[in-house]
């Protein structure tokens, strides 16, 4: 029989796998309909008291969403009043849903990290993931690389679909 020989860990082809960039730590969505009357009302004056004896505590070091599960008109201020309660305690606090957390995370991260390593060379952003990378961290994956690859594909090495082939 002859040897197996594996084909793509012999190219030059780069995988970039943004799995490898998630930021560990534990995600909280926190819904203020829980301070609002019947989930709808919100009543400033309670609404500051429930806030105030809220135990922030239990936030520490998580990745926080700060959003409201019902279809109520909360004012802008809300939200950014409760940011104020848990900011001294979250890694980070953004206004939506676990979906724009994850998309916030990787607008800080993709901006830091080193891209020579793809210079010139056809990269596959990889596609299969078991954590929750958002559609929105492929994208700006793809802004970061397209200047510099030589050319770009998602998904797995033996089925990759080509997105991108830089003009010769």
């Amino acid at each position: 029989m002859d040897e197996i020989i594996n084909r793509v860990t012999n190219s030059v082809l780069e995988v970039f796998d943004l799995e490898d960039y998630y930021p560990n730590g534990i995600r909280t969505q926190i819904d203020i309909s829980q301070w609002l009357l019947e989930g709808f009302l919100l009543k400033e004056k309670d609404f500051r008291e429930a806030l105030k004896n809220h135990d922030w505590t239990q936030y520490q070091n998580h990745f926080v969403a700060i959003h409201c599960a019902t279809d109520a008109i909360v004012p802008a201020w809300a939200n950014i009043l409760v940011a104020t309660y848990v900011t001294p305690f979250a890694q980070k606090v953004v206004s939506g849903n676990l979906n724009d957390l994850e998309t916030a995370l990787y607008q800080d991260i993709l901006p830091t990290l080193d891209y020579t390593p793809y210079q010139d060379k056809p990269v596959i952003i990889k596609g299969c993931s078991k954590k929750p990378v958002p559609e929105s961290a492929y994208i700006m994956a793809v802004q970061k690389l397209q200047p510099i690859a030589k050319s770009i594909m998602y998904g797995e090495a033996c089925s990759a679909v080509p997105l991108f082939k830089k003009a010769k």
